[in-house]
């Protein structure tokens, strides 16, 4: 049990730096306003968690890639609470269309992207 948690604790720690640094990155380009950074991780976390499901879960290599990949690094990088934090801010500021924009964006392309990873891994592996 210890190795499983020390595999999420490790993978957790990795996507929280990820995260950060994807999300830092694009803020120094796009500046405030629009939390693209966020968003840009939610649906590239997505993305690689549908990736992730096939090549560990269907294919039987999830005994110890699936807490550290898929609990630690993907839970670790995507972040839907500040995404939750980032959509009630630009509602206060009165964004409501910018808002609506950015609950429904984050939510319809994460779910196409992990649809996509499903497909793009199933056609590889299987």
């Amino acid at each position: 049990m210890f190795n499983t948690i020390g595999l999420v604790a490790l993978g957790g720690a990795i996507g929280a730096l990820l995260r950060f640094g994807v999300a830092s990155a694009i803020f120094r380009i796009i500046g405030p306003g629009f939390p693209l950074g966020t968003l840009t991780v939610n649906v590239t976390g997505s993305f690689l968690m549908g990736i992730a499901a096939i090549a560990l879960l269907e294919r039987g290599h999830g005994a110890t890639l699936v807490p550290f990949v898929m609990i630690g690094i993907l839970g670790g990088f995507t972040t839907f609470s500040a995404f939750s934090l980032d959509a009630i801010a630009l509602f206060e500021k009165g964004k409501l269309a910018m808002a609506a924009v950015y609950v429904f964006g984050s939510v319809g392309l994460s779910i196409m992207a992990l649809f996509l990873g499903l497909i793009i891994a199933r056609s590889i592996w299987t």
